[in-house]
C-alpha cells in the first residue's frame, strides 16, 4: 500500500474517541511473536535434536536453507496473496497454514532413524544428496512453515493501512513489529523448557497450537472498520478523517524495469551480502554457545534470549541516528551512510567472539552485532524510499526480500560444510564481521550521492 494520494485529508478531530483499532494492533503484534516463535524453535533444539536423530551437521543445514528458499518464495508472492483475498480471509490463512506446518515438526517422530531418502534440489542448482528420513521430514516442514510465513508482514502492513489514519501508521507498525523480538525472546527462554519437560515433539505441539487460540481471537476481534460493531461511530469518522479519500492506486512495477536503476543494484549487494548474516543468529546462534562453551540447553536458551534483548535496541538506535542528523543539518546521503557506517563498524568486533572465554562476553559481542544488524536493516529499507520512484519501493522491497533469503539458503549449506569439516565457527564470524562494510563500500560505489534517482542507461 502506498498511503500518500493526490488528494488532501480531511483534517481530523483533535482528539480521538475510542481505542479500538489498538485491539487490532495487538493482534498483529501477536501473529508476529508467533512467526518468529515457530521460526526459532528449530535452532534452540539443534542440538539436542542432532543428538537424538543422529543429524550431521550438513543435515541440520539442509533443513536450515530448506526454510530460507521457502521464506524467499513466500516474502515474495504473500503481498499479492493479501490484496487478493483481503486481510480478513488471508492472514487467518498464513496463521493457520504456518502453525500446522509447526506442529508437523513434532510428527516426524514416527519416522524411522534408521532409513534414508534421496532429496533432489537440482532447481537450486545443489543436485540431490541422501538424508536421514527424519531430515527429510524436517525439510518438508520447514518448507511449508517457510511459504506460509511469507505472507504476515504484508498482511499486517495492509491491516494498519485499514485500520489507521496516516500520522498514526508508523507507530502502529514499530508496535506490532516489537513483537519479532518478544518472540525470539520467549521462544528461547521457553523451549528449552518445555522440551525438558515433555520432549521435542510435544514442544512443537503446543508450540504450533498457539496458532489455534490467535485464530479464535481473530475472528471474535476483527473486521474492516465499515462492517465492525464494536468500533464507535466517533473512532470510525477519526480513521477515516485521517486517511486519504481515495488512495493511490497501487501502480505493477515489473520486477525487470527495475534493473535499469543503480540504486537497485545497491540494495541488492546489500541484500546479498549482509541480509543473510541474521540467519546464523537465528539458526546457529544456540548451537554456537553450546559447542563453544559446553552449556546445558536451558542456559543456551537463557543467553539466546540475552542476545536478542541486546539486539532489540538497534533499530531504534540506527532510525534515531539517521533522524538526529538529519535533524541537525546534514544531507541524506551523509546521514545514512554514517549511520550505516557506524552500524558496520559495531559488527566487526563479531570475529572475536569465538574466541573469548566467557559467555557473557561472547553474547555481549554478538548482541552488539545483532543490534547493528537492526539499525542497519532500518537504514536499509529507508535507502528504497530515499532513492526509488514511490511506485517502485514495494517491489523492490519484495525483490530485496526474495533475494536475501535466497541467498541466506545458499550460505546456511556452506556453513554446514565449514562446522562438519572444522568444527569451529571461528571463520564463519570472521566472515560476518566484514559483509556490512563491504556492502556499504559496494553501494556506495553504486550511488555516490543517495537521493538522486539515477538509472544505469
Amino acid at each position: 500500500m502506498h498511503p500518500s494520494s493526490a488528494a488532501t485529508p480531511a483534517p481530523a478531530p483533535v482528539a480521538p474517541v475510542g481505542n479500538y483499532r489498538w485491539s487490532i494492533c495487538a493482534l498483529l503484534f501477536c501473529s508476529v511473536a508467533l512467526n518468529y516463535i515457530d521460526r526459532n524453535i528449530i535452532g534452540i533444539l539443534k542440538g539436542p535434536l542432532s543428538k537424538e536423530l543422529g543429524w550431521s551437521e550438513t543435515d541440520y543445514a539442509h533443513i536450515a536453507s530448506a526454510f530460507q528458499f521457502a521464506y524467499a518464495f513466500g516474502y515474495l508472492f504473500g503481498g499479492r496473496m493479501m490484496d487478493w483475498l483481503g486481510v480478513r480471509r488471508g492472514l487467518p490463512i498464513a496463521v493457520a497454514a504456518w502453525s500446522v506446518a509447526a506442529a508437523a515438526h513434532g510428527l516426524c517422530s514416527f519416522l524411522p532413524l534408521d532409513g534414508r531418502l534421496t532429496v533432489s534440489l537440482a532447481w537450486l542448482s545443489l543436485g540431490a544428496f541422501v538424508v536421514p528420513t527424519t531430515v527429510a521430514g524436517f525439510m518438508t516442514a520447514r518448507v511449508a512453515l517457510g511459504l506460509a510465513e511469507g505472507g504476515n508482514f504484508p498482511g499486517a502492513i495492509k491491516a494498519v493501512a485499514e485500520w489507521f489514519p496516516v500520522k498514526e501508521r508508523a507507530l502502529a507498525t514499530g508496535l506490532f513489529n516489537a513483537g519479532t523480538n518478544v518472540g525470539a525472546i520467549i521462544c528461547p527462554f521457553a523451549v528449552p523448557r518445555m522440551y525438558a519437560a515433555w520432549g521435542w515433539p510435544l514442544t512443537f505441539y503446543l508450540t504450533g497450537a498457539l496458532g489455534i487460540l490467535w485464530l479464535a481471537a481473530w475472528w471474535l476481534i476483527y473486521k474492516n472498520p465499515d462492517e465492525q460493531p464494536r468500533l464507535s461511530a466517533a473512532e470510525r469518522a477519526y480513521i477515516r478523517a485521517g486517511q486519504p479519500e481515495t488512495e493511490e492506486k497501487t501502480v505493477k512495477v515489473p520486477w525487470l524495469s527495475l534493473l535499469g536503476y543503480r540504486a537497485v543494484w545497491g540494495y541488492i549487494a546489500m541484500s546479498v551480502l549482509a541480509g543473510p548474516v541474521w540467519n546464523i543468529y537465528m539458526f546457529f546462534l544456540p548451537d554456537f554457545l553450546q559447542k563453544r562453551f559446553q552449556l546445558p540447553l536451558v542456559e543456551v536458551g537463557n543467553w539466546t534470549a540475552v542476545f536478542y534483548f541486546i539486539a532489540s535496541f538497534g533499530g531504534v538506535a540506527g532510525g534515531w541516528l539517521a533522524g538526529h542528523l538529519l535533524g541537525r543539518g546534514w544531507t541524506v546521503n551523509a546521514a545514512r551512510k554514517i549511520t550505516m557506517l557506524a552500524c558496520a563498524i559495531a559488527v566487526v568486533p563479531i570475529y572475536l567472539a569465538p574466541h573469548m572465554s566467557s559467555v557473557w562476553l561472547a553474547v555481549l559481542i554478538v548482541g552488539l552485532a545483532g543490534s547493528a544488524h537492526q539499525g542497519w536493516s532500518a537504514n536499509q529499507f529507508s535507502f528504497v524510499s530515499d532513492t526509488m520512484p514511490k511506485q517502485a519501493v514495494s517491489s523492490l522491497v519484495g525483490l530485496g526480500g526474495f533475494i536475501s533469503y535466497f541467498t541466506g539458503g545458499f550460505m546456511t549449506e556452506v556453513i554446514g560444510i565449514i562446522l562438519k569439516k572444522t568444527g569451529s565457527y571461528a571463520s564463519i564470524f570472521a566472515a560476518a564481521s566484514a559483509m556490512y562494510l563491504a556492502a556499504l563500500l559496494v553501494m556506495h560505489l553504486l550511488v555516490p550521492r543517495i537521493g538522486q534517482r539515477r538509472t544505469t542507461s
